[in-house]
């Protein structure tokens, strides 16, 4: 459902207020992609996972068993993220989301096209409504 004109109007307005109070930001926002974003997590996590190595090699050398633990604790946490960031920039995260059972709706969104949010509520509305 589109929004209607008075709608549109006020949406408008907002961008431009946000423009004028910070086009530095709104510029950022407004031309990044999603992808670059997971993109500067996995250097990130692979960063993380640098140190985490080097934390568990010196914990190993200079036998001090909560330093070489803690290294491990912080490669394994840059495992997680940089492999969750890596998910969801391939879009793994989605295929999952709708292989698994008992959540209707999202297998065929996938392949088809995609549904707006109002749509999606609408939707949502509907089953609850059918469920009682």
């Amino acid at each position: 459902m589109p929004l209607s004109d008075h709608e549109q109007r006020l949406l408008d307005q907002i961008e431009q207020a946000l423009y004028a109070e910070d086009p530095k930001w709104a510029n950022t926002v407004r031309i990044s992609d999603p992808r670059s974003h997971y993109k500067r997590r996995l250097v990130k996590a692979s960063i993380g996972f640098i140190l985490g190595i080097v934390l568990l090699m010196v914990g190993v050398v200079i036998n001090n068993i909560p330093l070489g633990v803690g290294g491990f604790v912080v490669m394994l946490a840059a495992c997680l993220w940089g492999l969750s960031s890596w998910k969801r920039m391939n879009g793994f995260g989605e295929a999952s989301a709708a292989a698994r059972p008992g959540q209707p709706g999202k297998a065929g969104r996938r392949g088809g096209s995609r549904q707006s949010f109002m749509e999606r509520m609408e939707e949502r509305w509907r089953r609850r409504h059918d469920e009682h």
